[in-house]
């Protein structure tokens, strides 16, 4: 062995750390598997699961002296990150390919959108699963690009699109209905939006001025009440100032102010009521008694929401600001309502095929309930969520009740069944928009998102996050749990590289 060689172990184990019991760790054959498998976990969590740059993530192996066993410059955890993303890609179309045949046919809505950075990114997923089938850069956002970027996310799946949600841009509504030819259903939270942003600023803005005057008001009376109390000591000639009018007429005027305040903030809650309303009432089931309501009920709770919202941008005065977005809602409302009707339809016609003709009564009974057991999952508030879990159990007791007989398969087929139809009701995007805005933290961060970047995030999204019940996106969609993205990246990227060794700078 040549002694350089030698000369260069013996220097580099007196570097690892102070303590040799660490270092003896470190450099032995255990102690490089756990510092690939740390390594490989720092790049996978800061990096794609979380959005961390690598200079963050070399300076996290320098404090942790990692940094004197493998290398830690900027370049090098570049190039690393590069392989273990190629890797993350490899991964998602390797499980894509493996769970795919295996997949049972399924009927999905899809949830769609647009967002740029600055080139257009069209995102589409399944509302249900939550599983990307596309998230690809575009030079255009027209028809004909949304069919072909959808026709390639679904290759190879057993999957028929029945439905498309999403904001009503002339090419997602032409893409749903002409490519697809399915019905494309409105995001109800672009007409939520469209009345605040049209009334709540005004109202806040007028709410705000009416406690100015308040404020006034009080020192006013403060005011007056001071000089009545100075009145009562030794007073010069002429006529008394009536101090007890003056005291009475500046708390009339407080009250006065005061009753008006309450009014301004009584028509900010009204916006807010009429405007949670309308997420309260676009329901299959209605959220309050737990029985299914048909499409004519949810039109006609609809329109007396927004009637609320007209009165009351009438009597703030505000009526012209309202009247566009009241108009731009209105005619998202038939979209709304159509979504409803087409559940109900889709839900019949699958429980007549499943269980027979005669099982629709309880099966329409048994479909409210899981209905608003997926609904108590998305509510804010621990009370809310225990009333409709609650309504809930009720409504399956009554569907047992009434089906009498065990179905067919047992309950846990028809609870199975239940689940899955449940989530073919879609009326948001919401799980775009939060893709998107994910995509949007990334970009700022690193100020550009390369292609393969891009795609290792998708695989990311559907192999390796979790819900809160443990399941990934892929698990969901496919029916199958795929393999462990991480012991795969263990497995497939290079064991980290050495650190260089440091050479002393010129003078």
């Amino acid at each position: 062995m040549p002694r350089s060689t030698l000369q260069s172990w013996v220097c580099r184990q007196n570097t690892l750390d102070p303590d040799p019991v660490l270092a003896a760790f470190l450099d032995s054959a255990s102690g490089l598997a756990f510092v690939h498998r740390l390594c490989t976990a720092a790049h996978l969590v800061f990096c794609l699961q979380g959005p961390c740059g690598i200079r963050l993530l070399s300076t996290f192996l320098r404090l942790a002296y990692l940094d004197r066993v493998v290398a830690a410059s900027t370049g090098a955890c570049h190039a690393r990150q590069v392989q273990l993303e190629q890797a993350v890609v490899t991964f998602g179309q390797q499980q894509r390919q493996r769970l795919a045949p295996g997949m049972a046919p399924r009927d999905i809505t899809v949830a769609e959108d647009e967002t740029y950075h600055p080139a257009c990114c069209l995102v589409a997923l399944d509302a249900d699963a939550g599983f990307l089938l596309v998230e690809k850069y575009v030079a255009r956002r027209d028809e004909a690009t949304w069919n072909a970027a959808l026709s390639e996310g679904l290759t190879g799946l057993p999957v028929t699109v029945r439905q498309v949600v999403g904001d009503c841009a002339k090419g997602l509504v032409a893409h749903a209905q002409q490519g697809l030819g399915v019905p494309h259903s409105p995001d109800l939270f672009h007409a939520q939006h469209e009345l605040t942003k049209a009334l709540a600023p005004t109202l806040a803005a007028k709410t705000r001025e009416v406690r100015r005057w308040l404020e006034r008001a009080q020192q006013d009376q403060t005011a007056a009440q001071a000089a009545a109390a100075a009145a009562n000591g030794p007073r010069g000639r002429g006529r008394p100032v009536d101090s007890a009018a003056k005291v009475e007429e500046a708390q009339r005027w407080v009250d006065g102010v005061q009753r008006y305040v309450g009014v301004c903030e009584g028509r900010q809650e009204t916006l807010r009521a009429a405007v949670r309303g309308l997420g309260e009432d676009d329901h299959p089931v209605d959220l309050g008694t737990g029985w299914g309501q048909d499409a004519a009920s949810v039109r006609r709770q609809l329109e007396q929401r927004l009637e609320t919202v007209e009165h009351l941008a009438a009597e703030a005065g505000v009526a012209a600001a309202a009247a566009g977005a009241v108009k731009k809602v209105r005619r998202v409302v038939p979209g709304l309502v159509a979504a409803v009707a087409l559940f109900w339809a889709r839900a019949e016609a699958s429980a007549v095929a499943r269980f027979g003709a005669q099982a629709w009564g309880w099966a329409r009974q048994w479909l409210c309930g899981q209905y608003l057991q997926r609904v108590a999952g998305q509510v804010k508030g621990a009370e809310r969520r225990q009333q409709l879990r609650a309504l809930a159990q009720r409504c399956l007791a009554a569907a047992r009740q009434t089906a009498g007989l065990e179905p067919a398969g047992g309950w846990g087929v028809v609870e199975r069944w239940g689940r899955e139809v449940a989530g073919w009701f879609a009326r948001s995007s919401s799980a775009v928009e939060g893709r998107n805005g994910q995509l949007a933290l990334r970009y700022h961060s690193l100020h550009r998102l390369p292609e393969r970047k891009l795609r290792a995030l998708t695989a990311v999204h559907n192999y390796w996050l979790k819900r809160g019940d443990g399941t990934t996106a892929a698990e969901r969609f496919f029916g199958n749990k795929p393999a462990n993205l991480f012991e795969y990246l263990v497995e497939q990227v290079p064991v980290p590289s050495r650190p260089a060794k440091q050479r002393p700078k010129a003078a």
